[in-house]
């Protein structure tokens, strides 16, 4: 199961109370007050972790909560903390604060005309970058600390804060140097699958590729980039027909997009339209993110008609670069790398991946 955006409720935990307590011995009747500070409650963190690059973690227990510190105790004794929750995310992680403070609110509000008002906080992208979520209440003081010569038997203490709490939404949005994005049976997965070490599902008919699937490829002189092979869009998807956003919100984070058109036409589709549509699509969901450098990669050249295609292709877009391909053939991947190398790849630092 890939989970890519989930609602949570996080609570910290609160802060202990500090007591009021007198020291009471056998040769001490009035040894003076005593009582022990609270300790601080536990806080939600966030981590980015690489061993993790969904969010299905929390679609099973959608809820972090951290331990209250315990109360204050006699002979100054000092309350436990409670235990902070680090709770591990992938990299590419928005974190969005609803203003809904119960579950019960927030699936109010979704229901509602108005819907969920939802406020950025936090864009987690590093490995090892945290980020505390809910901050947990700080414990109170003990009477002990009201001491003074005029009063020896003081009453007053002070009560723990409480921990924030809050719903949130996190969202995925996978990291990679390039997007493949076409339409399904383009051949991106397999295309992917030459390019890198990444076995994304492969098949003859629509939406094989589900879930979002990222590879390394890898360049001379130790230099790589990552690629993203994205769900296939189809033409309303900034509509959220078909998989929608769910393909979407993958892409913003690219640095250039490969349109992969299938220039054979083998799903009887003309591969014009397909990349009109594809352009369409990505500047009716985002006019930014159709500022983003692109290039073409004609796939299927082994199969008949493609060679035509590429010529009438060529006229109609003359200043795009084209690279003419066959994924499943294993023809002008060369090309491709060294293009990709020029344009993204970056030398590999084995620090990345700690």
């Amino acid at each position: 199961m890939f989970v890519d955006h989930i609602r949570i409720y996080a609570q910290a935990g609160d802060g202990g109370n500090g007591i009021v307590h007198f020291r009471r011995e056998k040769f001490r009747p009035k040894g003076g007050p005593d009582g022990g500070d609270g300790g601080d409650g536990g806080s939600v963190i966030l981590e980015v972790s690489p061993h993790t690059d969904n969010l299905k973690a929390f679609a099973y227990d959608p809820k972090i909560i951290a331990k209250a510190g315990q109360h204050g105790m006699s002979q100054r004794k000092h309350g436990k903390n409670g235990k902070t929750v680090i709770a591990k995310v992938p990299p590419g992680t928005v974190i969005y604060r609803s203003t809904a403070q119960t579950v019960a609110d927030a699936v109010d509000m979704e229901r509602s005309e108005e819907g969920v008002d939802l406020e950025p906080i936090a864009d987690l992208t590093e490995y090892g970058e945290q980020f505390i979520l809910c901050e947990g209440g700080k414990g109170g003081k003990g009477n002990w600390h009201y001491k003074t010569s005029t009063n020896q038997a003081p009453e007053e203490h002070q009560l723990g804060t409480e921990g924030e709490l809050g719903v949130f939404y996190f969202e995925l949005r996978r990291i990679a140097d390039a997007g493949l994005v076409g339409f399904p049976n383009a051949g991106k997965s397999t295309l992917l699958n030459k390019l890198s070490a990444a076995s994304p599902k492969i098949g003859s008919y629509p939406f094989t590729t589900l879930n979002p699937s990222v590879g390394v490829c890898e360049f001379d002189n130790f230099r790589r980039c990552t690629i993203a092979d994205i769900p296939g869009l189809i033409e309303g998807a900034h509509d959220n027909r078909g998989l929608g956003h769910e393909f979407l919100r993958h892409i913003t984070r690219c640095r250039v997009l490969l349109f992969v058109v299938d220039m054979a036409g083998s799903e009887g589709r003309d591969p014009i339209d397909d990349l009109q549509i594809l352009r369409k699509e990505i500047k009716m969901y985002d006019e930014e993110l159709a500022q983003f450098e692109w290039m073409i990669i004609a796939n299927k050249m082994d199969v008949e008609g493609a060679e035509e295609n590429l010529a009438i292709f060529r006229d109609r877009f003359p200043k795009q670069t084209i690279i003419p391909i066959s994924a499943d053939q294993e023809t002008g991947l060369e090309e491709l790398k060294a293009d990709l190398d020029e344009r993204i790849g970056y030398r590999y630092n084995s620090k990345q991946a700690e």
